[in-house]
């Protein structure tokens, strides 16, 4: 039989569908037979090690899991010997784990080993419990490790091995009583562990939890040792005479109970783009965990700042109340008087200086719905196009690049076709720790399914360790080598020339531009040899399917569009469109940076990326609104900044970003925040940007509102309050709501749901988006049609230009803006780290973060630390042709030569990067060129301490293995299938 064919097989006497190679146990799952099973997980796949799910195969005891249909198979689960065995198994998992389920915090009705011995029916196990010879390893700052609890089934082993990829976790199996261990045996807190939290997420009982949930989750599990002790002794003892269902019952009825304790609520995360969802379990207002399983991006996947990084919404340094500047500094106030005061010093300043002397910038934190309001405040109230958003800070460049190829600004597809693409290139993309659950998806099909990888960056960072290829260009030089790449593609008749002939225009145009591209002339510009580049070409053309994936390191430099625009070039002249498993993937860096600029703040787009320029499109929205609106295009955030020195721009009202410390050339923002008449800050902290401020209004963070997230991939997720608002602090949509009112708006919106209908009214590729389809895990990936329908894969039916075919767009190289020279000597790269966000206002309140990265450094490589006399630790200032930092050093092999880098993770001017960056910027876009900048280094303290402690992961060793090796179980002595009894003492 055919692989994937259909056929008929029976399970139990009932006849079942299926297809020729799927997975027994998938079968046997969907088709709600009972069947045990532990260690099965639809995401992790076969892991083979608890052997509770055997079943009988035409006569034949094998695992479900680890069976595939092949053809017209007699299955039964519930045969005697198939019971016997399973029994046997269940036994053998309670030798190594002590039930005493009313008083574990795990015992939330999700529970697979208790869930699998209430179903198994089991009275009386044929083994005692015996604890391992190990003490409980809480090293950790976000989990516990708990040997005697650990039925060895691996399931930690294979999330953390193949599919986060991390390769921290094993288990020993020579040991007399093997465990998990991390990288070659050290505590789990000084290990290479990245803190994703995947290990406790897919752990099936209590040997692996959240600290967090400890004396937290359950009305028992809170009480002293003294206490439960007894408890369990006297539990055991009344076993032989009960058997242990009435144990198991017990203990259902308690957890039924802490539904009314523990309140779990579905939301997205609020750090990167890759638009993770999940439940959030609480308490009050205590944040128990972090429960993902369905999110339709990220399954049972997380990073630590999702998984862990929540403590932020506690703080106590949240804004809890207005405050209003007093002489230098602030005082607390009401919200009319707030309002009040905001709305009459707008009337005012509009009155003197025309509407256009007022600026607003949205947030890529807050929702769909609240840059729908705060777009509409803009343009419908007060009467300006000056309207922004932080994309124009990363991704704008990225957006213009496919704007002028393909026509439309967003990924090609999902995760699920970077996951299924023969070859994926990442350039300018540290993605393992900008981007983690994607990365996940990318190191597992290169780990198990032979994807290839290519790899261009400045540093040898973990995905270009990994990587089959990797490239270091010269810095700025990306464009050229991806042309002069293209080039030798197309002169070499290896382009896709049945797409080029029926899908794209502007060839002929666009190869006469490459003529400066040949491969010499590549080389010398780029420092990559002519070998490498014909082989980069050999891997596109020969792979089956492309995906490029392309972040900051791309997008902020002078010619950030048209590098992203050779990108996409390359992608059209070897047919990677219109396809799954290809595509262009500009990484998005924000939670909702894709939708802050999708429901229109931006100065030239009104919502769904409808033109401003576009008479038919003002008068639609005009009619929808019932006003007037401005037809001119407004300012930028680069260009408002200009605009306050002018004086043009009197007034800025920014809602959730710290322009203060994340735009470039920090110096000159700030000293254009002074120059403001009325600067009004809406954030959830008392930011850096905020201590300019006039008005400063207390938000609520995602975890306090309600709303909608679009990712990276354009999908569209809802999500749910899980906590009132802190103090008197508010969702962002009802401040701008009340802000509009008291400019004589005169909205009603009484919910996110009733501003989404309203969006979804008038922007075309939100027509169908409604909040009863978004319910739960359901997502849309925009477009959405009238009748729901969405499109998870682009460009299947053309490209979006009237003609329907794609457009090649011709290019040249311009230098970097800034290069260095005798005196600015080293070129310093800058970016995200893994556990901290951005510039850290959220991370930082991580007590368990900030104890492994307690501040930012900078990277210097062996040869220059040997040069200049550096080790970790000693102090340097770093001084631009416009400010200096001072921070410590960490020597690291991930930089060369006289390339240096400092993430981006400052809370202060002293050691913030753009204390040093120019207000250079991308040609098209006004993106700061970050990436351009030359310094010099000065000296300040040879010797000090290293800047990242001994529990910092980057510190432990990993220990790569191909999942759980559960064959080195098997070859053990003491290991008998339990179609037959343990062997004394055995596993």
């Amino acid at each position: 039989m055919e692989y994937g064919q259909e056929i008929s097989i029976t399970i139990n006497g009932i006849e079942a569908t299926c297809r020729v190679g799927e997975l027994l146990i998938d079968v046997v799952n969907r088709y709600k037979q009972t069947l045990p099973q532990i260690c099965y997980n639809e995401v992790l796949g076969p892991i083979r090690t608890c052997d509770t799910c055997f079943v009988e195969v035409d006569s034949k005891l094998v695992r479900a899991c680890d069976s595939r249909v092949s053809h017209a198979m007699a299955v039964l689960s519930d045969s005697p010997s198939a019971k016997a065995a399973q029994i046997e198994a269940i036994s053998r998992v309670l030798h190594n784990h002590d039930l005493y389920c009313t008083l574990c915090e795990n015992n939330n009705g999700n529970c697979v080993i208790h869930n699998t011995i209430s179903a198994s029916g089991i009275k009386h196990p044929k083994y005692e419990f015996e604890a391992k010879p190990y003490e409980i390893d809480a090293s950790h700052p976000f989990y516990r490790y708990d040997p005697s609890q650990c039925i060895l089934c691996g399931r930690c082993v294979e999330a953390c091995q193949d599919l986060q990829v991390n390769e921290t976790l094993s288990i020993d199996w020579s040991l007399e009583r093997p465990r998990v261990i991390w990288d070659d045996g050290v505590l789990a807190g000084e290990s290479s562990c990245v803190g994703c939290g995947h290990c406790v997420t897919v752990c099936p009982c209590n040997a692996l939890i959240e600290k967090s949930m400890l004396g937290e989750a359950g009305f028992l599990s809170g009480l002293p040792s003294s206490l439960t002790t007894p408890m369990i002794a006297l539990t055991k003892a009344a076993e032989p005479a009960t058997g242990i269902q009435s144990v198991m019952a017990i203990s259902e009825m308690e957890s039924r109970l802490r539904g009314s304790q523990i309140k779990k609520t579905k939301t997205v995360c609020t750090y990167c783009g890759v638009g993770c969802s999940f439940e959030v379990w609480t308490k009050g207002r205590k944040i128990l965990k972090v429960e993902p399983s369905d999110g339709p991006t990220n399954a049972v996947s997380t990073c630590v700042k999702g998984k862990f990084g929540w403590d932020y919404i506690n703080s106590k340094e949240r804004l809890t109340t207005p405050l209003i500047r007093d002489g230098e500094g602030f005082r607390e106030t009401s919200w009319d008087e707030a309002i009040s005061y905001i709305a009459r010093r707008m009337r005012e300043i509009k009155g003197e200086a025309g509407a256009d002397a007022l600026g607003f910038i949205s947030s890529s934190k807050c929702t769909n719905e609240e840059s729908y309001l705060m777009q509409k405040l803009a343009r419908a109230v007060v009467g300006t196009n000056n309207i922004d958003n932080c994309s124009r800070y990363c991704q704008s460049p990225a957006t213009m690049g496919l704007w002028r190829t393909v026509g439309i600004g967003g990924d090609s597809g999902s995760v699920t076709d970077i996951e299924a693409a023969g070859l994926v290139i990442i350039i300018g993309s540290n993605t393992a720790e900008s981007h983690p659950v994607i990365a996940t998806r990318i190191k597992r099909s290169h780990k198990l399914k032979g994807q290839r990888l290519i790899v261009a960056d400045l540093r040898r960072h973990e995905m270009a360790e990994r990587a089959d290829i990797f490239l270091h260009p010269k810095p700025g030089t990306d464009l050229v080598w991806l042309s002069g790449v293209t080039r030798y593609i197309y002169e070499n008749n290896l382009a896709d020339q049945e797409f080029l002939t029926s899908k794209v225009e502007n060839l002929e145009n666009y190869i006469a531009s490459l003529e400066p591209f040949d491969l010499e002339t590549t080389s010398n510009i780029t420092g990559i040899s002519k070998e490498t580049l014909i082989e980069v070409a050999n891997e596109i053309v020969s792979a089956k399917g492309v995906v490029i994936c392309w972040a900051m390191g791309v997008t902020q430099h002078n010619g950030g569009s048209d590098t992203s625009t050779a990108i996409s070039n390359l992608l059209l002249i070897t047919g990677n469109y219109g396809k799954p498993g290809c595509g262009s993937y500009p990484l998005r860096g924000h939670n909702n940076v894709q939708g802050a600029s999708d429901f229109g703040s931006m100065p030239a787009m009104m919502p769904g990326y409808e033109k401003l320029s576009d008479p038919v499109v003002v008068a639609k929205w005009e009619r929808q609104w019932g006003v007037d609106l401005p037809k001119t295009a407004g300012l930028d955030n680069h260009e408002m900044v200009d605009a306050i020195h002018s004086g043009s721009l009197k007034a800025l009202y920014l809602i959730g970003e710290d322009m203060g410390l994340v735009d470039a050339n920090i110096n000159h923002v700030q000293s254009a925040f002074e120059k403001l008449e009325l600067f009004v800050v809406q954030d959830i902290f008392f930011s850096k940007t905020a201590q300019f401020a006039d008005v400063i209004l207390p938000a609520s963070p995602s975890l306090e509102k309600e709303g909608t997230f679009t990712n990276t991939e354009r999908r569209i997720q809802r999500l749910y309050q899980a906590l009132e608002p802190l103090g008197e602090s508010r969702p962002d949509w009802k401040i701008i709501t009340s802000i509009g009112n008291a400019l004589g708006a005169n909205w009603s919106y009484g919910s996110p749901e009733e501003i989404m209908d309203e969006a979804s009214r008038c922007a075309e590729i939100f027509v169908g988006v409604t909040y009863g389809a978004l319910e739960g895990f359901s997502s849309l990936q925009w477009p959405v049609k009238p009748d729901g329908s969405d499109t998870p894969v682009l460009f299947l039916d053309g490209f979006a230009f009237p003609s329907g075919k794609a457009q090649l767009y011709p290019l040249e190289f311009i230098e970097p803006s800034e290069v260095t020279d005798d005196e600015f000597d080293l070129h310093v790269n800058n970016g995200r780290l893994l556990e901290h966000f951005h510039e850290g206002n959220m991370t930082y309140k991580s007590q368990g973060i900030s104890s492994r990265t307690p501040g930012t450094f900078l990277e210097v490589s062996p040869e220059l630390a040997k040069e200049r006399n550096l080790s970790d630790g000693s102090v340097v200032r770093l001084t631009s042709r416009r400010g200096a930092v001072k921070v410590s050093v960490l020597i690291s092999d991930r930089v060369q030569g006289r390339e240096v880098y400092l993430p981006m993770n400052s809370q202060s001017n002293e050691s913030a990067i753009n204390a040093l960056t120019s207000s250079h910027t991308d040609r098209a876009t006004h993106t700061p060129a970050y990436k351009e900048l030359a310094v010099k280094m000065e000296v300040l303290s040879a010797k000090g301490k290293s800047p990242l402690p001994k529990n910092n992961f980057r510190n432990g060793v990993r220990n790569p293995q191909m999942g759980v090796l559960v064959e080195s179980k098997w070859e053990r002595s003491d290991y008998v299938e339990p179609s037959q009894p343990r062997k004394d003492g055995g596993l």
